[in-house]
């Protein structure tokens, strides 16, 4: 047996803890700077590597929300968080979450959680990578050259280009209207508020996220948010859903407690990290870094499809590497453009 290996008992396998470490600092960096938990890609780990998707859910939700208390610190010390918009999304997020949780206990009692949760998994990885690739490359270009020419200090005093997504929401005029200064929103209907974390909220409880992957776009997308706005407002709520998404499986018996300290012990060191990298690169450069990143954690949730279907191996072996390679390889690119821009920081001043 490798010497770290360690035996998880509430799951009953045993597993590399320097696996663990690298999945936590990885989803540590990545959720810190782009304001979302990582249970887009901490989940699929670890039912790829041998978790039941329940207590793969559970224990993601578990590191998750320790990790978010450390990168949303971060941001707030940023200027990065729309607290009043946030509390209103962690108060309808929670009743979301509570009835996806309960879709997800009851799927697994027929045995049908895994297949269903992957193809969820992919479809909205799926929809939302090409989106905002499609986003990027054909409908906001001009944004860009707003975005390189502004201060990189005053990255949340851009004003926000919003799509006709947003604009026609906008445009709704349901009572009580709402205002949110620091997100640059004169008003907006509060029920479109409301319905908006209600439908997030249900999603990141039935695959078992914190809720960021989905909140993030969200903010920007549809609610018009500016993008480092929308990444520290975003934090907000996966940490309130996390622990109370870790509750609810925690009282299901479905947490590996050790394997969850584990992987927070890495991410609280990335979460640093991550959230620092975010001051350095441009609202429009994390989008397609996003974009592209859940694109191909997609392809690894549909190679470990077929290795469900097949039983052939090598359908893992390439779901293993394409994560776990997506993972590193992004990581690698936030930490090296931290030192790269901080480095010219430097020198300038």
């Amino acid at each position: 047996m490798n010497i770290f290996s360690i035996y998880l008992p509430v799951v009953g396998i045993h597993f590399n803890i320097l696996l663990l470490i690298l999945i936590g600092f990885c989803v540590g960096v990545i959720a810190g700077f782009f304001g979302e938990g990582g249970g887009w890609f901490v989940t699929p780990a670890l039912n790829i590597f041998g978790f039941p998707m329940a207590f793969a859910i559970g224990t993601c939700l578990t590191n998750i929300f320790g990790q978010s208390i450390v990168a949303a610190k971060k941001h707030h010390k940023m200027g990065n968080i729309d607290w009043k918009l946030g509390i209103i999304s962690i108060t309808v997020s929670i009743i979301g979450f509570q009835i996806g949780s309960e879709v997800v206990l009851a799927l697994e009692k027929t045995g049908n959680a895994g297949i269903i949760i992957r193809w969820c998994y992919v479809l909205f990885l799926f929809g939302l990578g090409g989106f905002m690739s499609y986003d990027y490359f054909v409908l906001q270009k001009r944004q860009i050259d707003d975005e390189i020419n502004s201060d990189d200090t005053q990255l949340s005093e851009v004003k926000p280009y919003r799509n006709k997504i947003a604009v026609r929401l906008h445009e709704i005029k349901i009572p009580p209207m709402i205002s949110f200064p620091i997100s640059q929103i004169e008003s907006v209907s509060l029920w479109i508020i409301i319905s908006i974390f209600l439908f997030t909220g249900f999603f990141s409880g039935l695959l078992g996220i914190g809720g960021g992957f989905i909140i993030m776009p969200t903010l920007i997308y549809l609610i018009g948010l500016p993008t480092v706005i929308a990444v520290g407002t975003s934090l907000i709520t996966v940490l309130f859903s996390s622990a109370y998404g870790c509750l609810i499986y925690a009282i299901n018996g479905r947490v590996e407690i050790l394997a969850a300290f584990i992987l927070l012990i890495g991410a609280s060191v990335g979460a640093q990290i991550g959230a620092t990298a975010v001051r350095y690169i441009k609202g429009y450069g994390i989008r397609l870094l996003f974009a592209f990143m859940i694109v191909f954690a997609g392809l690894s949730v549909i190679a470990e499809q077929f290795f469900k279907m097949t039983g052939r191996t090598l359908f893992q072996t390439f779901a293993e590497i394409i994560l776990m390679g997506t993972a590193v390889i992004m990581t690698s690119i936030i930490i090296g453009k931290l030192i790269i821009e901080s480095k010219k920081k430097v020198k300038k001043g």
